[in-house]
């Protein structure tokens, strides 16, 4: 699979939300850049150590005029329940069918779950930047993130 090149409009997608909500990438257009989190699965320790960050830091994220939104193929109720358990403040998206994954280049065909990714839109819906992990016991931490963000900015022109 081809990953989305730097530069692109960003692959559309239309996913379930733990909000009850289909979430459209096209809803965050000229509101806000998005960081799309592609998570192998919820109730393991890299993915949850990475997802109760992004919550810990969910009003950084919005200072930086970003939306974070992980993405894992496991199904709404899963990830409802993942969300209570842990308490966090932002939803999470459901890849059951694995289209956003494959739109992404991400799936892992042998495992039929996401390879751990991070991908940076801008407010335009434009691919500013992309990460994927090696090995998906390893994450980004948010520090680096942050640094990301603020080298490709999330203002309204991309700067």
């Amino acid at each position: 699979m081809k990953l989305p090149e730097i530069g692109a409009p960003a692959p559309a997608f239309t996913l379930a939300s733990t909000s009850g909500q289909r979430v459209s990438l096209a809803e965050y257009s000229g509101r806000s850049a998005v960081l799309l989190a592609f998570f192998p699965l919820a109730f393991t320790s890299t993915c949850t150590a990475e997802v109760c960050a992004f919550s810990e830091d969910f009003d950084r994220f919005a200072s930086a005029d970003v939306t974070v939104l992980p993405v894992s193929v496991d199904s709404t109720d899963t990830l409802r329940e993942y969300k209570r358990k842990h308490a966090l403040r932002l939803d999470m998206l459901s890849d059951f069918k694995r289209d956003a994954s494959r739109a992404y280049g991400v799936l892992n065909d042998e495992r039929f779950f996401a390879n751990r990714s991070y991908f940076l839109i801008d407010r335009h819906g434009v691919l500013r930047w992309r990460h994927v992990e090696a090995n998906n016991g390893q994450r980004r931490e948010d520090s680096e993130l942050f640094a990301v963000i603020a080298a490709h900015g999330s203002s309204p022109s991309g700067a």
